[in-house]
């Protein structure tokens, strides 16, 4: 069914995206090819990147947050070590297979090089990586608060919007591009895809990792922060 919901999600968005275009191959320099890889990579990444978002409120709620902090490891290692197992089943059977659905039924660019196709991948594990430190910010909060379902709902709509996968960044106003620079949000998502494109080499893609790299460190800083924070105030009754 995640395989059928990836392919399903494809299809709408280009249906949509077709429908924009009113049958021109291309609007403002971006051709309708390039937006229709970026929503296949863009929806193939959020299919790929399975998140339990709920592993930390869960323990806190239940009490087993008491029994995670015994073990000889730091909580937030086996945090990372149980979603890259989700991320390397879902690659395998969920982004593969909805991927090339996508493919052969509404077609997207190849990579423009094998050293784009490279950097690329190196882009996309470090999206991921932001991803994961900014989900592990919203998760630390429940430390705090009894639900954090609905600001993990409010977290991935601004996701969606702003990480070029629902509305490509190209078509941002040019003022929010500036602003959209300095979140972490394009990093996941766009420009991976810019890389795969080939519309970052050189100085350009250099930046773009130092960016991400920045990234993950100002959030996973902010994660530890409020990790201890929600340490020194845990009181267990039960569980």
């Amino acid at each position: 069914m995640g395989i059928v919901n990836a392919c399903l999600n494809v299809f709408i968005f280009w249906c949509i995206y077709r429908a924009l275009y009113g049958g021109r191959e291309e609007v403002d320099g971006i051709t309708f090819a390039m937006v229709t890889t970026n929503f296949i990579l863009s929806i193939g990444f959020g299919t790929a990147f399975s998140l339990d978002e709920g592993y930390l409120p869960y323990r806190i709620q239940t009490g087993n947050i008491a029994t995670e902090l015994l073990k000889p490891i730091h909580f937030r290692g086996i945090l990372l070590a149980t979603d890259l197992g989700n991320v390397c089943f879902a690659v395998l059977f969920r982004f593969v297979p909805s991927v090339l659905v996508a493919i052969f039924a509404v077609g997207m660019e190849r990579p423009c090089s094998l050293p784009c196709f490279l950097a690329f991948l190196v882009s996309v594990g470090l999206g991921f990586f932001v991803l994961w430190t900014l989900n592990f910010i919203f998760q630390t909060l429940s430390f705090w608060l009894i639900n954090t379902w609905s600001l993990q709902t409010i977290k991935n709509v601004f996701l969606n919007l702003l990480s070029g996968s629902m509305i490509p960044l190209w078509f941002m106003p040019d003022w929010m591009k500036g602003v959209l620079y300095f979140t972490p949000f394009s990093s996941i998502y766009f420009e991976p895809v810019k890389i795969y494109l080939g519309q970052m080499a050189g100085i350009e893609m250099g930046l773009s990792f130092l960016r991400q790299v920045g990234w993950i460190a100002v959030l996973a800083a902010v994660g530890e922060w409020i990790w201890r924070r929600g340490i020194r105030k845990l009181v267990i009754q039960g569980g």
